[in-house]
């Protein structure tokens, strides 16, 4: 019993400095950016040495993942919040709460928004089942994706035709299809991978300031959009409550 209790002790220590330099990391990423996050300015933060992190995290890129994978369960987390408090009766205003709750967070973390979706991912993490980073991105992915799923199997819209669709999209879609394991046929997989296109890469010019050279405001431009995608699903478009 007393060797179990040191191993635990020990167990405890490891895993509040694992949190510790994460933490550490994402604040140097606020104020410095991402080149401000390197091992040695983690370390003089916490008044160690470089290779002690080492020790926890066995370079750069494994740091870079776990507080990332960190970014993304955080998120997640909010996103689900935001779903679970409307009615499962109600999928419109569970998917606006949700692309709302993800904006929102995005809004306030701009600095982890864009080290989640604009840093590069290296090519043996996109395949590796035991990547922090990968699996805590399939559980973002999940959130929207099993959405859709709801709503098709609650009401199946007419879909553009699979077979009408360039044979190279039909290609990557039914690989995807494979990937995601998804219960959705082909041509529901394409809508939602539509609706997520359109959704996403408004919210990334938001955050990275592409638009600021005609909007000041984007919220109204956002709000249009999910009225878009609540009639291309024949979902009832909630707007968003007045503060």
């Amino acid at each position: 019993m007393p060797q179990q209790t040191s191993s635990s002790r020990v167990q405890k220590r490891r895993q509040a400095t694992l949190l510790e330099i994460r933490s550490t990391a994402r604040q140097l990423l606020r104020e410095h950016g991402p080149t401000g996050v390197t091992v040695n300015a983690v370390a003089r933060e916490m008044g160690m040495s470089g290779p002690a992190v080492y020790r926890y995290y066995p370079s750069h890129d494994a740091l870079v993942e776990a507080v990332i994978a960190d970014f993304y369960q955080e998120l997640t987390t909010t996103m689900h919040a935001a779903r679970d408090a409307c009615p499962p009766g109600q999928p419109g205003r569970r998917l606006t709460a949700t692309c709302r709750s993800m904006r929102a967070w995005a809004i306030q973390h701009p600095g982890e928004f864009s080290w989640m979706f604009a840093s590069p991912v290296d090519a043996a993490a996109r395949t590796d089942a035991e990547s922090p980073r990968l699996r805590a991105g399939q559980q973002f992915e999940k959130v929207f994706l099993d959405q859709f799923v709801d709503i098709w199997e609650q009401n199946p819209v007419p879909a553009r035709p699979f077979k009408d669709l360039d044979p190279s999209l039909q290609r990557q879609i039914l690989a995807y299809a494979k990937r995601s394991d998804s219960p959705l046929p082909p041509e529901a997989l394409h809508q939602f991978l539509t609706s997520w296109i359109r959704l996403y890469g408004l919210l990334c010019m938001e955050v990275l300031h592409q638009l600021d050279f005609a909007y000041s405001d984007l919220e109204p431009v956002f709000e249009e959009t999910l009225r878009e995608l609540c009639a291309m699903h024949h979902l009832e478009y909630d707007p968003p409550q007045a503060s």
